[in-house]
Order: structure tokens, then C-alpha cells, then sequence
């Protein structure tokens, strides 16, 4: 099947009150996993590969984002590709060349002026070039650490101003997750996501959702969130199945042996998150 945008999917997620969920790839048996997760779950999904990802391989996007792609099309689910977390312009100016639909840049690092101005310029560029981009308003207003650092939480005046500012299509908040997270426990600011839903006008972003239970995601769509991010889960279940794995079969070499109860568990784990995320009562 041919690629999906992901502003289509975003489009259609949003119209019906529902989300997408986008899952982060390191490996080729992540692409397969999700691919297989979301045929399984009669659903679409995003694969999304990290700068952190790129860097990993070397610093080179073409060899995962070819062969991602090309998971991607063979899959009969419909499946959008997107560039997370990139800081890099020269990483944000390689997504077109390689079927990217979407791409979160992220200047949350910066000072808030700085964020905005980068941003800005971010957005008029994958604009031109028919590229959706999502943002982070991660530092502002005088707060301590970034977007995703515990107690942290965004504003809906500073979401409204920092979209219109920078004419993202989609925004990262901070309402109560956190990155990495191996444990399900955290708790959400439902009423916050409403509100900033209605200041931003534009689909807000749930990162770090490894830890959110599932009740929680479920009750994060409703209030108004679009695109839920999982990268640690699927992390979480590769290793523990290749842990043991190994464990009862300690002397065993050939990878092919253990990869593939890590990548059925990756599939498991993310057809049971695109089921959350479908319209539903709380």
C-alpha cells in the first residue's frame, strides 16, 4: 500500500475524536512490528524514526528510513512516515528525499525567542515542501527543564501564542508524562488537555506515553489528544522477550532465535495501544 501522509491520518483521527499513535523505530524489527501490530489491530499507525535513532546508525538516515518505507508499503494497514525529535537542519532538510510526511522539530531546548524564530523557519520550510510539522514548547516562561520533565505543564495562553507565533500544525504538551518511562504510572491533567486543546487549535501531541496507563490514554484522547507517541514500551517488550529467551535457552547464538518473540511481543504491544486509542466511553 502506497504511503499515508500523516496529516491525513491526523485529519481523520481528529474528525472522528480519536488518535493516532506513532511508535518509534530503531531496528528493522521495530518496522515489522508495528506493521504487523497495526494489521493485527485494523488500524493506522506512524512509524516514526528519532534523531537519536539516526544517530545510533551512524549518523545516516538513508539505510532505516529505505528500509522502514519499504515495511511501511508492504503492509496492508495504512502507515505514514515521520522524523521525531530532530534538532539537526540538516537532519530536518534530509526528511523530503526520504518519504517523510511529517516532522517534529525541536527547539525546546532553546530559549523561548530562539525556539520561535527556529521553529518558524522549520515550519515555512516543510511547508514549501508539503511536510506537516509538530512542535514543543518545552522551556518558557521562566520554568525549570523541558516539556516532559516531571511537574512541568504547559499553559494554554503560552500554547496559543507559541502556534500562532510559529504556524506549527500540531503541538507538544506538557500535561503529566514523561520520556522513558518502564512503568505505567503516571497521571494526567485531563482537564488541562482540554483547555489546551481549544487555546492551540491544532492537534496536540501526548509524548512519552510508555508510562501512561491505559485508562488514562483512553481518557487523554477524549479531552483532546490526537497523536499518542510510544517508544519505551516497545523497548521494553523487545528485551524482556529476548531476556528470556536467553534464559531458558542460555547457549543459544543464531539472533533469528530470539528476535522473533521480541518482534511478535513489539507487535502485541502495539496493537494493544492503537486499541486504546480508538474512540470509546471512558
Amino acid at each position: 500500500m502506497p504511503l499515508t501522509r500523516t496529516a491525513e491520518l491526523m485529519a481523520t483521527a481528529q474528525a472522528a475524536g480519536e488518535a493516532v499513535a506513532a511508535f518509534n523505530v530503531i531496528t528493522l524489527e521495530h518496522a515489522e512490528a508495528i506493521a504487523t501490530g497495526a494489521e493485527a489491530a485494523g488500524a493506522p499507525a506512524i512509524l516514526q524514526i528519532s534523531e537519536n535513532a539516526v544517530r545510533f546508525h551512524g549518523g545516516d538516515l538513508a539505510p532505516l528510513a529505505a528500509a522502514t518505507a519499504a515495511v511501511a508499503r508492504a503492509s496492508s494497514a495504512r502507515l505514514a512516515l515521520h522524523l521525531d525529535h530532530v534538532e539537526s537542519t540538516d537532519l530536518l532538510h534530509a526528511a523530503s528525499a526520504h518519504d517523510f510526511g511529517s516532522v517534529m522539530f525541536d527547539a525546546s531546548k532553546l530559549p523561548y525567542g530562539d525556539n520561535v524564530k527556529a521553529t518558524a523557519a522549520a515550519v515555512r520550510w516543510g511547508h514549501e515542501r508539503g511536510i506537516w510539522v509538530e512542535a514543543e514548547l518545552g522551556r518558557i516562561g521562566g520554568k525549570a527543564g523541558d516539556a516532559h520533565t516531571p511537574g512541568v505543564r504547559t499553559a494554554p495562553a503560552e500554547a496559543a501564542a507559541y502556534v500562532a507565533d510559529t504556524g506549527v500544525d500540531a503541538l507538544a504538551v506538557a500535561v503529566g508524562s514523561t520520556h522513558a518511562m518502564t512503568e505505567r504510572t503516571a497521571t494526567l491533567d485531563h482537564t488541562l488537555i482540554t483547555a489546551l486543546r481549544e487555546a492551540a487549535g491544532v492537534p496536540l501531541v501526548l509524548h512519552g506515553s510508555s508510562g501512561v496507563p491505559e485508562a488514562e490514554l483512553r481518557r487523554a484522547v477524549a479531552a483532546g489528544m490526537t497523536k499518542i507517541n510510544v517508544g519505551t514500551a516497545l523497548n521494553t517488550a523487545y528485551t524482556t522477550a529476548v531476556r528470556t529467551h536467553l534464559a531458558t535457552h542460555p547457549t543459544r547464538v543464531d539472533p533469528r532465535r530470539y528476535l522473533v518473540p521480541a518482534r511478535e511481543a513489539m507487535a502485541e504491544t502495539v496493537a494493544a495501544y492503537l486499541e486504546a486509542v480508538r474512540l470509546r466511553p471512558c
